[in-house]
């Protein structure tokens, strides 16, 4: 009896060294590496880890690999310019952005939506959001056609949109990302389609994840592991299925993708090698190194302009029989060739916002990586049980500043504020004082603009160039273009982010 007790014992210990073995060299999949636990097991608590295939390229995106740039003005600064982009080097993370402007027929879109959900109870929402077609009108010009045609007319339809400030910019960024994760939802069969939404009753992808936004549930219900749960549940972050927010692209992220160096790297990374760390040369225009606006190819577009903008001195589309840009004003979003990354009319056509607050020293005070002003954090109100607070009338979460008390428990001395628009430049830290006010249109609500337009000379179409206006003001030269972070890994093929070397290969997942 004792040896069949020890044998048995020996076994016992036999088998868990080998589950633990198991435990340590599992992918971590389906077992927890540190606890063994089996994932996604009602069984042992139901705690679920997705298997995440990578982010899609989101519709009408392009995919931008990130990395280190030169950033700022690559020609010579012009008496009547100020001097307010030197150059330095700075790395942006990978993301997608619109491989062209937003054109009318989008915009459009969005206030059609507005209309439907809104305009019988809240027509105010759908005024603010309407771009201002006014800014076509000019004292000494008869632009009245364009006041009346150019947003409205179908013969415009694909034609960037323009008189859109940057507020209104921001608010079409959001509306975007909430369309965009409502269709995943619908698709996947986990909602269906709801066109009768209105007022407080609307999708936003805050409010479905707070519990706020229940809709009306499609076949494709989403199985809820816990034993405690109530068999199904709505998704959430950890599932992997939303995107993240869409949103107007930083300066830095504007100039690198405008530039398209991955065109410039004389050995660009494949499946059968790796990428070598260089580029030829820096790029003047979007569309490459030669300092040209004109295609050089010796082919029927030999001569043909790359962009559209204006040559000269009332000159803005050339002569009868022999255009140049041809196009008087704006030109259609997928006009002219695009650069390296795929995105069209990155210079010409019209400027475009970025998020940045706008300072003339920024080149000194940011970040080398990521970098941008203009820093608001931002959080949902909570309740006193700290639980989300209700959505405001529009259907919206009510977002707050963070609190004083939540950036002090953080102990850095940057964020003792969570608007930092002013950080370094004009604060008691920077001992720098700005005349804001009546005198100067540099102030908190100032937003930079870059790219050159139809109305712009060669100068105003190199990426390192930058503008400023006020963020409320708009331009009948000035639109915009959306951007989404890349999740994960910066290369857009691989599954995980790091290099991988022999053994480690086996716990990639």
């Amino acid at each position: 009896m004792v040896k069949i007790k020890v044998i048995g014992i020996s076994l016992l210990c036999i088998g868990t060294l080998a589950f633990l073995s198991s435990c340590s060299s599992n992918k971590g999949r389906g077992i927890s590496t540190k606890t063994g636990w089996e994932y996604n097991d009602p069984h042992n608590g139901g705690y679920e880890v997705t298997s995440y295939p990578g982010q899609p390229t989101p519709i009408g995106m392009k995919f931008i690999q990130g990395g280190r740039f030169t950033m700022g003005q690559t020609d010579d600064n012009l008496p009547t310019v100020d001097n307010n982009n030197q150059i330095r080097t700075v790395t942006v993370s990978s993301f997608y952005m619109d491989e062209t402007e937003v054109a009318n027929v989008h915009y459009r879109e969005y206030l059609y939506w507005l209309n439907r959900s809104y305009g019988a109870d809240y027509r105010d929402v759908i005024v603010g959001a309407t771009p201002d077609t006014t800014v076509w009108r000019s004292a000494l010009s008869y632009n009245e056609p364009f006041v009346e045609y150019y947003f409205r007319h179908a013969a415009y339809n694909f034609y960037p949109v323009v008189g859109v400030n940057w507020y209104q910019a921001r608010d079409y960024c959001k509306w975007r990302t909430d369309r965009l994760n409502e269709y995943i939802l619908i698709k996947r069969g986990t909602l269906k389609k709801n066109t009768s939404q209105s007022n407080e009753d609307v999708f936003t992808t805050g409010t479905y994840l707070s519990g706020q936004y229940e809709g009306t549930l499609g076949r494709n219900k989403k199985k809820d592991l816990d034993p405690n749960g109530s068999g199904t549940r709505p998704l959430n972050l950890t599932d992997g299925a939303f995107l993240p927010e869409v949103r107007l692209p930083t300066e830095a992220e504007w100039e690198y993708a405008a530039l398209g160096l991955e065109g410039n790297n004389p050995t660009p990374e494949n499946k059968r090698r790796r990428g070598e760390e260089a580029i030829t040369d820096r790029n003047n225009y979007p569309w490459g190194p030669k300092n040209s606006t004109r295609s050089g190819l010796r082919n029927e577009y030999q001569g043909e302009f790359l962009g559209n903008f204006k040559r000269g001195n009332g000159d803005n589309m050339g002569i009868a029989g022999g255009l140049n840009d041809n196009a008087d004003i704006t030109a259609p979003i997928y006009s002219y060739e695009p650069n390296a990354f795929g995105l069209y009319n990155m210079a010409g056509n019209v400027s475009e916002w970025v998020m940045d607050t706008y300072r003339p020293t920024s080149h000194e005070d940011v970040n080398d990586f990521r970098s941008f002003r203009g820093n608001m954090y931002m959080t949902a109100k909570l309740q006193e049980d700290g639980s989300t607070d209700e959505k405001d009338s529009i259907g919206h979460l009510q977002i707050i500043p963070v609190s004083k008390g939540q950036l002090d428990s953080t102990q850095r001395y940057e964020t003792r504020t969570s608007d930092l628009r002013n950080f370094m430049d004009g604060d008691t830290l920077s001992q720098v004082t700005y005349n804001f006010g009546s005198s100067t249109l540099v102030n908190d609500s100032t937003k930079v603009y870059k790219g050159g337009s139809w109305a712009d000379r060669a100068y105003w179409l190199s990426p390192g160039a930058r503008r400023y206006m006020l963020g409320n003001l708009s331009s009948c030269t000035i639109g915009f273009r959306c951007m989404m972070d890349r999740l994960g890994s910066p290369d857009g093929n691989a599954e995980e982010a790091g290099n991988y070397f022999g053994s480690s290969k086996k716990h990639k997942r």
